[in-house]
Protein backbone atom coordinates (compact mmCIF):
# COMPACT_ATOMS: atom_id res chain seq x y z
CA UNK A 1 0.00 0.00 0.00
CA UNK A 2 2.83 2.21 0.57
CA UNK A 3 4.49 1.72 -2.37
CA UNK A 4 1.22 2.30 -4.62
CA UNK A 5 1.19 5.97 -2.46
CA UNK A 6 4.88 6.48 -3.04
CA UNK A 7 4.02 6.50 -6.94
CA UNK A 8 1.03 8.69 -7.05
CA UNK A 9 1.68 12.48 -8.38
CA UNK A 10 0.69 14.25 -5.84
CA UNK A 11 3.03 12.55 -3.34
CA UNK A 12 5.70 13.22 -5.58
CA UNK A 13 4.84 16.65 -5.83
CA UNK A 14 4.57 16.55 -1.96
CA UNK A 15 7.54 15.30 -1.46
CA UNK A 16 9.65 17.70 -3.87
CA UNK A 17 7.73 20.07 -1.70
CA UNK A 18 8.73 19.18 1.48
CA UNK A 19 12.39 18.80 0.59
CA UNK A 20 12.75 22.38 0.14
CA UNK A 21 11.84 23.56 3.18
CA UNK A 22 13.54 21.14 5.35
CA UNK A 23 16.59 22.36 3.37
CA UNK A 24 15.73 26.18 4.25
CA UNK A 25 15.33 24.87 7.96
CA UNK A 26 18.93 22.48 7.41
CA UNK A 27 20.34 25.98 6.31
CA UNK A 28 18.80 28.40 9.38
CA UNK A 29 20.37 25.13 11.87
CA UNK A 30 23.78 24.39 10.16
CA UNK A 31 24.79 27.97 8.74
CA UNK A 32 23.16 30.10 10.24
CA UNK A 33 23.83 28.44 13.90
CA UNK A 34 20.25 28.50 15.03
CA UNK A 35 19.92 25.02 16.46
CA UNK A 36 18.84 26.67 19.46
CA UNK A 37 16.90 29.50 20.58
CA UNK A 38 18.60 31.86 22.93
CA UNK A 39 15.32 34.12 23.93
CA UNK A 40 13.17 32.91 26.31
CA UNK A 41 9.25 32.56 26.00
CA UNK A 42 7.13 31.88 22.78
CA UNK A 43 7.73 35.68 21.44
CA UNK A 44 11.20 35.52 22.25
CA UNK A 45 11.45 32.37 19.95
CA UNK A 46 9.40 33.93 17.62
CA UNK A 47 11.03 37.15 16.97
CA UNK A 48 14.08 34.81 16.64
CA UNK A 49 12.67 32.69 13.98
CA UNK A 50 11.23 35.91 11.89
CA UNK A 51 14.79 37.70 12.38
CA UNK A 52 16.47 34.62 10.70
CA UNK A 53 14.27 33.75 8.35
CA UNK A 54 14.56 37.54 7.25
CA UNK A 55 18.31 36.94 6.86
CA UNK A 56 18.20 33.92 5.10
CA UNK A 57 15.30 36.24 2.57
CA UNK A 58 17.83 39.14 2.44
CA UNK A 59 20.82 36.30 1.15
CA UNK A 60 18.61 34.90 -1.25
CA UNK A 61 17.66 38.54 -2.65
CA UNK A 62 21.43 39.03 -2.96
CA UNK A 63 21.98 36.10 -5.11
CA UNK A 64 19.27 37.66 -7.49
CA UNK A 65 21.06 41.36 -7.82
CA UNK A 66 23.44 40.71 -10.89
CA UNK A 67 27.12 41.93 -10.26
CA UNK A 68 29.25 44.47 -12.01
CA UNK A 69 31.48 43.18 -14.30
CA UNK A 70 34.74 45.44 -14.01
CA UNK A 71 36.24 43.28 -16.85
CA UNK A 72 34.40 44.89 -19.61
CA UNK A 73 34.48 48.69 -18.14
Amino acid sequence: MARCLSEEDEWLASRRERKKVEMLFAHLKRIMHLDRLRLRGRCGARDELHHAAAAQNLRKLAELIPTPNLAMA
